[in-house]
């Protein structure tokens, strides 16, 4: 099998998962040790290619659970959204006591494609150097070249992601309206094991005659500027007085409601180590991240302040209203996969609604 790269690149592997498929799609790396069927089953990784850095992956199966049952903690959806996956080494045979099946059957059953034997410490290095890359995987070279095309920042992924009508999670009194632009099932663990009723939404919903009590909007796939109804939306929301909470894609559509910018970084985050510090403090906390876009902190109103900071490249994480109960970031404080050092974020969100 071939991997073909937007430069020129071209890495022979062998096979695995659903070998009869020929995909394309924006190559991303991935440097967690562990959480590849949670990372797998995120929607921000939609027409994504993911490149795990970790020389081993496979090692401990895929868990017993129904990936339909949103409840299952080892999913964050009822589907893989990664177009196919690239590893170093894939381990065939598995050890855990809730494994059920191999990555290779499992990708097999969902129609996945990967390639294995791959250096993919080099690959994640020229990703790092050059910028991300488009892709292909397949046995032949394709004869059609719209493959190298950037399809990423001009396409709305988050319609095919999001749920197509409301889904209500009955649990406490108080209710967390969710905006879901490819919403990660353990945001709506966190909520509701904090004895929160969740209003689940389609991504374009005008929400404003609904019964809540704050909004959370969600995590999600692809470029922020492409979806105009959502940022209409929450620029109403912000007229009000009611707490407002966005996650990864949430807080890049809740910046540009503000007023700021956004840009795409150069090859992304995408891993369970991302160290962020608090703006004015020197605590540091270690977050899981997966996005390609970023706020332009210089453009924020002054109404608005950066709140979080990432300490590698120094690139914005959060931002915070001056007056209202209104916050953001850009890490995953629901983690999973990765450490919980942020969960407090959530705590502080109900406890504001």
């Amino acid at each position: 099998m071939q991997l073909l790269l937007q430069n020129g690149t071209s890495l022979s592997g062998r096979g695995f998962g659903d070998t009869s498929k020929s995909v394309s799609g924006e190559l991303v790396f991935c440097t967690g040790m562990v959480g590849y069927p949670e990372t797998l089953t995120d929607p921000s990784y939609k027409e994504q290619i993911v490149v795990f850095s970790y020389p081993l992956v496979g090692n401990y199966g895929i868990p017993v659970g129904n990936m339909t049952e949103w409840l299952e903690e080892n999913f964050e959806s009822s589907k893989i959204h990664a177009k196919a996956v690239v590893v170093s080494y894939l381990s065939r045979e598995y050890q855990h006591r809730r494994a059920f099946e191999s990555l290779d059957t499992w990708l097999k059953r969902e129609g996945i494609p990967g390639i294995e034997g791959i250096d993919t410490r080099r690959l994640t290095k020229m990703i790092r150097n050059q910028g991300t890359l488009s892709a292909y995987i397949g046995e032949q070279p394709p004869l059609d070249q719209s493959w190298r095309i950037d399809h990423i920042a001009s396409n709305n992924l988050v319609k095919e992601v999001s749920i197509k009508e409301p889904v209500f999670y009955e649990k406490g009194k108080k209710v967390a309206l969710l905006v879901d632009l490819g919403c990660k099932n353990n945001i709506i663990r966190s909520l509701l094991n904090r004895n929160v009723s969740v209003l689940r939404v389609p991504w374009d919903s005008d929400y404003s005659n609904e019964k809540y009590d704050g909004v959370l909007l969600s995590n999600g796939p692809g470029n922020p500027e492409v979806l105009t109804n959502t940022i209409e939306v929450c620029k109403n929301e912000f007229l009000k007085n009611k707490p407002v909470f966005g996650i990864c894609l949430g807080h890049q559509i809740m910046a540009i409601a503000a007023g700021a910018k956004t840009y795409k970084l150069k090859f992304g985050h995408r891993s369970q180590n991302q160290p962020c510090i608090r703006v004015g403090t020197k605590r540091c906390y270690i977050t899981s991240q997966n996005h390609s876009f970023a706020v332009d902190t210089s453009t924020l109103p002054s109404d608005w302040l950066p709140w979080f900071f990432n300490a590698n490249d120094g690139s914005n994480e959060g931002i915070i209203h001056c007056e209202k109960p209104i916050r953001s970031v850009q890490f995953h404080p629901e983690s999973w996969p990765g450490p919980v050092d942020t969960s407090f974020l959530f705590d502080e969100f109900v406890n504001s609604l």
